[in-house]
């Protein structure tokens, strides 16, 4: 069974990595395709969030802001976990390598963990017009909140402490 390192050694020599490694278009490209749809899914999260704390749109009720926001959030996401799998792939020991990547994996785990937690254990307690949410439902709000600027804060470490492509 192949290591890691040989994989990910296999993987920066795919003609996929090579390509976006060398071409003077692609990588910027994804990379600016990445960070615009990261925007757009913390963006939509803290509308979500900021309700859920009763600090935005709290005269409607929550239900009726998630409906119309996480929709968008979810398609903004997929298309950010693609483009940041190709921005891996084109430097794949490099960014396994860098701390700031690997804290930012976690981060993302956490905010997807506390998410599935939200939605198992208070988001069915919310009734369809209810505008007051549950101390459970703010703090999840307040920890997806935190978790997801630190998720932006350790992607930006990483432009900063891994050698341009």
């Amino acid at each position: 069974m192949p290591s890691i390192a040989e994989f990910l050694n296999w993987l920066g020599t795919t003609p996929l990595a090579v390509f976006l490694r060398e071409s003077p278009w692609a990588f910027p490209t994804v990379e600016s395709i990445h960070v615009v749809a990261l925007a757009l899914v913390v963006g939509t999260i803290a509308i979500v969030d900021l309700r859920l704390l009763g600090l935005a749109s709290a005269h409607r009720p929550y239900r009726q802001v998630a409906r119309e926001v996480l929709p968008c959030t979810w398609i903004a996401f997929v298309v950010a976990a693609i483009a940041g799998t190709l921005m891996f792939i084109s430097q794949p020991v490099e960014y396994f390598g860098n701390l700031a990547f690997r804290i930012k994996l976690l981060l993302l785990l956490a905010a997807g963990a506390n998410m599935l937690a939200f939605h198992l254990i208070t988001h069915g307690a919310i009734s369809e017009g209810e505008r007051s949410i549950p101390l459970s439902g703010k703090i999840a709000g307040a920890l997806s909140l935190t978790l997801w600027i630190a998720v932006v804060f350790f992607g930006r470490r990483i432009g900063f402490t891994m050698s341009p492509v």
